[in-house]
């Protein structure tokens, strides 16, 4: 693959950041270690609420990065970021790398070297959430983070669109052709999903690559913030739902007494409700048996998400 003539570097890692002052040196740490050296970073700063802007700027004052800041005045969404930041990419190779993630030292190179073929390909590096030591992680964290990437993995190459996520990549060529990523998506999550799933539609190749699984220090380390992330994901369905069709995704009413549970639960659930039940599952989880736990967990988690879908009123905080 060689750059498009209007392109000067391989590559462009596009960051965006809401308040990650205190996190952006997982990412920009890492990509001072590249083995490769041709690409350009795009930190996109969406509000400066905590000097991330300064930040920046240290690493661009010590000369390793070319590294540039998009800052907004105010709070826009992480779909504003991001398109923001794809634009103004000078490259040809478009990576989206979030301001959590940790990357090996060879990620930019093996971006690049996954679009030399002579098809578009949209490509996806999984993540490995690391948690706290903690009784969520311990019961539910590590478990439920390794079943997702087995089950990825596995999935068949229709599908794969779904894992959209980020640490992904794709040509500017092709940002360009979708139209980049859909700025009605202002609660939390889908944006991803959406992206995946107009590149599938345009006849584009879902590459899932293991070599690609990234670190990502996530922010979701108890019961309740995870169900709480549960809850606007839910939410924010709709508008791939409004979008998209209702047939494109899997029927989303669960069956069985565990369904039953979860619908039965997701009636009561709300904010303050998510963040007692967890506080209280959180200080019991060690003392259980770690299979009670887990259950206990994934029924506050999908009861969130299935309330997210059903009563999205109760999730309006936006991203």
């Amino acid at each position: 693959m060689k750059a498009e003539s209007n392109s000067p570097y391989q590559a462009a890692v596009i960051i965006p950041t809401r308040g990650g002052a205190a996190k952006l040196h997982y990412p920009l740490d890492a990509l001072e270690q590249q083995t490769e050296k041709d690409f350009q970073v795009i930190v996109v700063c969406d509000g400066d609420i905590d000097g991330s802007e300064e930040v920046v700027d240290s690493y661009r004052k010590r000369g390793i990065l070319n590294i540039e800041a998009i800052v907004f005045p105010e709070n826009r969404g992480r779909v504003a970021a991001l398109n923001a930041g794809h634009r103004a990419a000078h490259a040809h190779v478009l990576i989206r790398c979030d301001d959590d993630l940790e990357p090996a030292a060879d990620f930019v190179e093996q971006h690049v070297r996954l679009h030399r073929g002579p098809e578009e390909v949209g490509v996806v590096g999984l993540v490995r959430n690391i948690f706290p030591e903690n009784a969520y992680s311990r019961a539910y964290g590590y478990f439920r983070d390794s079943k997702f990437r087995e089950e990825a993995y596995a999935s068949r190459e229709e599908k794969r669109w779904h894992f959209w996520n980020a640490n992904v990549s794709l040509t500017r060529s092709m940002y360009e052709k979708i139209g980049g990523y859909d700025e009605r998506y202002r609660l939390y999550g889908w944006e991803d999903v959406d992206m995946g799933y107009m590149l599938y539609r345009a006849g584009v190749s879902i590459i899932l690559a293991p070599e690609l699984e990234t670190d990502h220090h996530i922010a979701a380390t108890t019961s309740a913030s995870r169900a709480t992330r549960a809850l606007y994901s839910g939410a924010a369905r709709a508008t791939f739902v409004e979008k998209h069709g209702s047939h494109v995704l899997a029927e989303t009413k669960p069956n069985g007494i565990w369904g039953f549970l979860v619908r039965s639960n997701s009636r009561v659930t709300n904010e303050k409700t998510i963040h007692l039940a967890g506080k209280l599952i959180d200080s019991v989880a060690d003392r259980l048996p770690k299979n009670i736990a887990e259950k206990l967990i994934a029924l506050l988690v999908e009861s969130a998400g299935y309330a997210g879908i059903k009563y999205p009123h109760r999730a309006q905080k936006v991203f």
